[in-house]
């Protein structure tokens, strides 16, 4: 059974964007144009490059895309209390 987590990350315009994943450093990596190419979102393709702002571990892809559409109804300020 993998490990999955809940992620979010501060792209380079000052946003946020919020993903899961079983690999938090490939998919940091993809996201910042390394790796495989055309694995990282569109999203964040224009706003490299981006780093890890906050992560936690869940026990499933269930949880963790339900968290992680927790993340992205949060506010800009909830955002920037949970990834300080």
């Amino acid at each position: 059974m993998s490990q999955w987590y809940v992620y979010m990350l501060r792209c380079s315009d000052g946003t946020y964007y919020s993903g899961v994943t079983t690999d938090l450093e490939r998919r940091i990596k993809e996201h910042n144009g390394e790796g495989a190419a055309g694995k990282g979102a569109k999203y964040t393709k224009a706003r490299r490059p981006v780093r890890l702002a906050y992560s936690e571990p869940v026990t499933d892809r269930s949880t963790a895309q339900k968290r992680e559409h927790a993340l992205r109804q949060m506010t800009r300020a909830e955002k920037e209390k949970l990834a300080n």
